[in-house]
């Protein structure tokens, strides 16, 4: 009787070791490669780019009250203007160092087709007065009774910023302290035709003690 050849792979065969530890190398490798494309597809992209629902949404219809003053301001009918819509509060520190930036950037493009609007939030009327009176007016600013505005527009701290399109479409927001340059930028898109999305450039403050 013929014996059957042995196939099972003899543990001390140098070059059968040799195939297994490319096998493993090429697998390993494979995985690397494939873990380095996710990665290179991420690394360059800003992680504090964030997007908001809001964004290509029509503004919401809110006529609100002036802060100082007789009078509304009615959202829906600044259609054929690209508005830029602060939310801000007296006992908001973030939003004190911003305010001069935000109004030297509406003095700059008041002749351009933008209005700045600011929404106070959460704050007594007479302490939003006394933070215009230090530091200065250069835009109007309405109250939001029953926090209606700050409902709408999803805000849950100050300062955030919107930028409404001139066909009355919210094309941008800045979550966090704007300055000049975030601002400019910003408009400068919009008034090219560009919709500039959402960013996050600091936190925000959802009371006085936060």
């Amino acid at each position: 009787m013929t014996t059957p050849p042995d196939l099972t792979p003899e543990l001390g065969d140098p070059t059968r070791q040799s195939r297994r530890i490319w096998a493993v190398v090429s697998v390993v490798g494979v995985l690397v490669l494939a873990f380095l494309v996710v990665l290179g597809s991420r690394f360059g992209s800003d992680p504090s780019l964030v997007k908001s629902p809001l964004i290509g949404q029509p503004v919401p219809d809110l006529t609100l009250p002036l802060l100082e003053g007789e009078g509304a301001i009615s959202l829906r009918e600044k259609r054929g203007t690209i508005l830029v819509i602060n939310f801000w509060a007296s006992w908001c520190t973030a939003c004190r160092e911003e305010h001069p930036d935000l109004m030297a950037t509406a003095a700059a493009y008041a002749d351009r087709g933008v209005e700045f609007i600011g929404i106070v939030y959460q704050d007594d009327p007479k302490a939003a007065i006394a933070f215009l009176d230090e530091l200065g007016r250069g835009y109007p600013s309405v109250l939001d009774p029953d926090a209606r505005a700050a409902i709408e527009f999803g805000v849950f701290g100050v300062p955030e910023t919107f930028f409404v399109d001139a066909d009355g479409t919210i094309a941008g927001k800045i979550t966090g302290q704007s300055n000049a340059f975030i601002l400019a930028s910003t408009i400068d898109t919009m008034l090219a035709g560009g919709r500039p999305g959402s960013q996050t450039v600091g936190t925000v403050q959802s009371s006085p003690d936060s």
